[in-house]
């Protein structure tokens, strides 16, 4: 039976998901830094599901399969250590299923995620402000599930590391954000002595292909509320397309291009809470699913910042 893939970019292409503050919005792949010990943080649940997909280039669907989806249910974070340094954390579970034939989806936790952001340059320029930031991030499995078993693994096993440049330019209520990252993909180790790609390989190691990310965003931002529209490119550096009759293989090459917008409003009757979501279609790509997505979440900011002691013996912020 025909196995295909579904592929996941969940923490550390966490493409797909926020981190916010009463007044801002901040993330891994945007130009918004939470301030000076603000503590973000939130529960997010997102759907993604497919049932056309790519083979190579060559497009189709497999009737065994029917529709394949997965769920994710993730925690975030990002802190401030200073107004222009923050961390960010990800830990997402993931549960996968397909509506027809005898595969049967899987579940758990996937991979931990770490990002550091540092704004290193911020300068009024014509009528509007640029800033310049870069990111370095690293993710690596938080439970022993397969990378083996696609399309209904939960993830690709490998540890990853990514660096990210980002150049952001505000003017007035309107802004323009691009990004290009790099990620360099450990090798994994498969459950076999052997396996198959182009060539026949005996040992239990795979060499993983690394990828690179591109993600280009414009839209509204004011007052804490966000509207933007977004495109963002995965290709990965190498590997094989899936051959043909046969099922999808970790390092196989992954390419897709998604569109889509995200949203962020905080709630009036308290600032520091706030919902955020998205939603993204995969408009072209390269053995992957042609998957349809949404997320969604409830953030709230905490203020962790020394208290202080009055006169009068009080404590304040």
């Amino acid at each position: 039976m025909k196995r295909l893939l579904i592929k996941n970019k969940i923490l550390l292409l966490v493409a797909f998901s926020f981190m916010i503050n009463s007044a801002k919005s901040q993330t891994d792949i945007d130009g918004i830094m939470m301030e000076k010990n603000g503590f973000c943080v939130g529960p997010m649940y997102g759907h993604s599901s497919w049932k056309n997909y790519w083979e190579g280039t060559l497009k189709g669907k497999n009737l065994n399969l029917g529709t394949v989806s997965a769920s994710m249910f993730n925690i975030m974070g990002n802190y401030g250590i200073t107004n222009k340094l923050n961390v960010m954390f990800g830990l997402p579970y993931i549960k996968t299923k397909a509506s027809a034939g005898q595969l049967k989806g899987l579940k758990g936790i996937q991979d931990l995620s770490l990002w550091v952001k540092w704004k290193t340059f911020s300068k009024k320029m014509g009528s509007g402000r640029l800033s310049l930031i870069g990111l370095a991030g690293f993710s690596l499995p938080a439970s022993d599930y397969t990378a083996d078993f696609l399309p209904m693994s939960i993830g690709l096993e490998s540890k990853n590391l990514a660096l990210r440049a980002m150049a952001d330019y505000q003017r007035d209520k309107w802004f323009a954000t691009a990004s290009a990252t790099y990620i360099r993909r450990s090798n994994i180790k498969l459950d076999r002595t052997s396996y198959y790609t182009t060539e026949i390989h005996y040992t239990n190691e795979v060499k993983m292909p690394d990828a690179a990310s591109f993600n280009i965003r414009l839209g509204y931002r004011n007052n804490g509320i966000i509207v933007e529209a977004v495109a963002d490119n995965w290709t990965t550096l190498g590997g094989f397309d899936i051959t043909r009759n046969n099922m999808p293989f970790a390092s196989n090459k992954m390419n897709a291009t998604r569109v889509g917008f995200n949203f962020k409003y905080p709630m009036k009757f308290h600032p520091q809470l706030a919902i955020v979501g998205n939603i993204m279609t995969t408009v072209a790509g390269r053995n992957v699913g042609q998957s349809t997505g949404f997320n969604a979440g409830i953030f709230y900011v905490f203020d962790l910042s020394p208290k202080k002691k009055t006169d009068s013996g009080k404590t304040k912020k």
